[in-house]
């Protein structure tokens, strides 16, 4: 039975940082099992799960803080269990676009934490709009709709939601192009 560890770094950006991690892991026989990796401003952030038998992930665990120090990178880890499949649920797809003003993410959050809706993934970033050279928002994200929820009833009060507060959105069924998978 395989053992996981869920392993999160953060420092400066350099060449390599993930080939490192994807080296370390290998070096210790162990699998990375899902992965998101990002550079945002000067600063490499990552966040994996990783896999293997009890003995590869006490070895890689141990090793950790010497390969921490070495790319003087902030590193913390803990150990983790596949999730359970979740049942009478449906993924679904969120986008929001919008001019950029705090607490946006903050209400998009509040909204569907109030309807007992699980955000399973989240990217929020900003830009200039073309032309204009506004400040604007982009927020996209995966929710887990529980069955006993009506989703045109919730997208419907998602709408109200998002025109009360001049916000451009749409909520669509999670497409996963990858087998057995969300």
């Amino acid at each position: 039975m395989d053992n996981y560890l869920v392993v999160c770094a953060l420092g400066t950006d350099k060449t390599g940082l993930v080939e490192e991690f994807a080296k370390i892991s290998a070096e210790n026989r162990c699998n990375i099992e899902d992965s998101r990796m990002l550079v945002m401003g000067c600063e490499f952030s990552l966040s994996m799960m990783i896999s293997g038998t009890w003995d590869a992930i006490a070895k890689l665990e141990a090793q950790l803080p010497v390969f921490a120090k070495k790319l003087d990178l902030n590193v913390i880890s803990k150990r983790t269990q596949l999730r359970p499949a979740l049942k009478n649920a449906m993924p679904f797809y969120v986008n929001v676009v919008a001019l950029d003003n705090p607490g946006i993410v903050h209400e998009i959050a509040n909204f569907f934490a109030r309807q007992g809706i699980n955000i399973e993934t989240m990217e929020t970033n900003t830009y200039a709009a073309p032309h204009t050279g506004s400040a604007m928002f982009s927020l996209t994200m995966t929710i887990n709709i529980p069955g006993r929820i009506n989703i045109a009833t919730l997208r419907e009060t998602f709408m109200v939601f998002c025109d009360d507060r001049n916000l451009d959105s749409y909520i669509e069924h999670f497409k996963n192009p990858t087998p057995g998978g969300m």
